[in-house]
C-alpha cells in the first residue's frame, strides 16, 4: 500500500480514501487506478456520483492504493477490505441488504452461488429452513455490483469448474457439464475427494490467496509428474497458467461503469395515475445495478386537490425526500416531457439536491419515443431508464386500479 503523492498507475487495483487521522472513509476498485480516482475530482461529481460521495471527497485527506494483477483480483480485494473495515461511505452509498455475496454451501458436493444481503437475512431468520450457519460453509463479500460479480464468477468457473444448480447423481450431465463449467457432479463424473480440491482452490482464490494457491498447485504438478501422471500434471499446469493470465475481458468491458462511478447505481422512477383528476396516485420504483429493487417501491395517495400532474409529481418528490433514511438516487426518471423534468429539477434545486433528472416522452400509443435530459446519462443508462419508467407505469396503474376497486 502506498500513499498517493503525484499520480496513480494506469493499472487495476483498489483505492482507499482516508479522512483525518487516516480513518478509512471509502474503498473502491478500479480497472485503471489513475482514471478512476481522477473521476472523483471532476466538476460533475455530484451529478455522476451523488451528494453522499461528494461529501466524502470533501472530508478526504489522502488516497492509498493497492495494485492487483487483474480486475478480477481487484474485485475480490475490494470485498475483503470492505468487510474488514466497514467504511462509513460504502454503507451510506448502498443499503447493506443490496450487497452481493458468494456462497459455498455445506453439502457433500457444495454449490457455489450468489446471494443478496436480504436473501441471507431471510435465510437466517427462517423458521422453516435450517438457518444460514447450517447451510452455508463459506461466505465471501460484500460485493457492491451484482452484474460484475456474476461476470467474475463466470471467469472463476472457467478456471475451477463448479456445481451451482444441478442435482447430484441425476444420471446425465447438466448443460454446464456439457460445456465444461461443471465437473460432472450430476453424472457421477467426479469423486467427492476430487471435487473437494476444486472447492478448496475456489475458496483460496476468493480469500485473495492466489500466491498460496499457485504454490500449492506447483507442488501438486511436480508430484503428478514424478508419479508419471503426465495428463494430470498438464491439467494443473494449464490451471496455473490461467491463474497467472486471468482473462477478465468481460470485467474490462464493464470498465466504463467503474470509471463513471456506477457502483450501486440507484435509479428512481416516478409516475402519476388518475382518471380525470380523481383518485390520483403516485409511485416510486427503483433499479439498482440495472435490476428492479421491488422492496424499495413506494405508493403515494396524492393529497394535492388539483388536476395537475406537475403538482402531483412535486408532492411525491417532496414526500419521498422527507425520508432521509432512504438511500439517495443517482438518477431520477419522470414520466413526461419538458414540464415534468423542469418541475422535478426546480423542486430538487429548492431542497439543495443536485440529482440529475431525465424524462421519458411517449407517443400517442404511450410507447417511449425519446429521453429528455442529460444526453450522456440518457445514452449510457437507456435500457435501465426505460425499464424503470415501464415499472413505474405498471406499478402506478396497478395501484390506481386497486384503489378504485376499494372505493367501489
Amino acid at each position: 500500500m502506498q500513499k498517493l503523492t503525484t499520480k496513480l498507475p494506469d493499472n487495476p487495483g483498489v483505492y482507499i480514501f482516508r479522512g483525518p487521522k487516516r480513518v478509512i472513509l471509502y474503498i473502491g476498485k478500479a480497472t485503471s487506478l489513475h482514471t478512476r480516482v481522477a473521476s472523483y475530482f471532476r466538476r460533475d461529481l455530484i451529478s455522476t456520483r451523488g451528494p453522499i460521495i461528494a461529501g466524502m471527497i470533501e472530508a478526504a485527506k489522502n488516497v492509498d492504493f493497492i495494485e492487483t494483477d487483474s480486475v478480477l483480483e481487484a474485485l475480490i480485494l475490494e470485498a475483503q477490505l470492505i468487510k474488514k473495515h466497514q467504511p462509513p461511505y460504502n454503507t451510506k452509498e448502498k443499503d447493506n441488504k443490496s450487497f452481493n455475496y458468494v456462497v459455498i454451501t455445506k453439502e457433500d458436493f457444495p454449490r457455489v452461488t450468489t446471494m443478496r444481503g436480504r436473501e441471507m437475512d431471510e435465510l437466517a431468520n427462517s423458521r422453516l429452513g435450517l438457518g444460514l450457519k447450517s447451510e452455508v460453509k463459506y461466505l465471501f463479500g460484500p460485493f457492491p455490483q451484482g452484474g460484475v460479480l456474476r461476470e467474475a464468477l463466470n471467469i472463476v468457473r472457467k478456471i475451477f469448474p463448479f456445481r451451482d444448480k444441478c442435482k447430484v447423481g441425476q444420471g446425465k450431465p447438466c448443460f454446464n457439464a456439457q460445456i465444461g463449467l461443471c465437473p460432472g457432479v450430476c453424472a457421477g463424473l467426479v469423486s467427492k475427494t476430487e471435487y473437494a480440491k476444486t472447492i478448496r482452490r475456489t475458496k483460496l482464490f476468493f480469500e485473495g490467496k492466489k500466491k498460496t494457491l499457485v504454490s500449492g498447485l506447483l507442488r501438486e504438478m511436480k508430484v503428478s509428474a514424478n508419479n508419471l501422471k503426465f495428463e494430470e500434471a498438464g491439467q494443473i499446469k494449464r490451471t496455473i497458467f490461467a491463474l497467472n493470465h486471468i482473462q477478465d475481458v468481460a470485467l474490462l468491458k464493464a470498465s466504463p461503469r467503474m470509471v463513471l462511478g456506477e457502483a450501486g447505481f440507484r435509479i428512481e422512477a416516478y409516475d402519476v395515475a388518475h382518471i380525470s383528476g380523481t383518485n390520483t396516485v403516485g409511485v416510486m420504483t427503483v433499479l439498482e445495478d440495472s435490476e428492479p429493487k421491488k422492496s424499495d417501491y413506494r405508493k403515494f395517495k396524492i393529497k394535492t386537490s388539483t388536476n395537475d400532474d406537475n403538482a402531483s409529481l412535486r408532492e411525491i418528490l417532496e414526500r419521498r425526500f422527507n425520508h432521509a433514511e432512504w438511500p439517495m438516487p443517482k438518477l431520477i426518471v419522470v414520466d413526461g416531457g419538458t414540464a415534468q423534468v423542469n418541475t422535478a429539477k426546480k423542486a430538487l434545486k429548492e431542497w439543495g439536491l443536485a440529482i440529475p433528472v431525465v424524462g421519458v416522452v411517449k407517443d400517442e400509443r404511450h410507447k417511449p419515443k425519446s429521453i429528455l435530459g442529460d444526453k450522456i446519462l440518457a445514452q449510457s443508462h437507456e435500457r435501465s431508464i426505460l425499464l424503470a419508467n415501464s415499472e413505474a407505469h405498471r406499478f402506478a396503474i396497478g395501484f390506481h386500479r386497486q384503489l378504485r376497486g376499494k372505493i367501489r
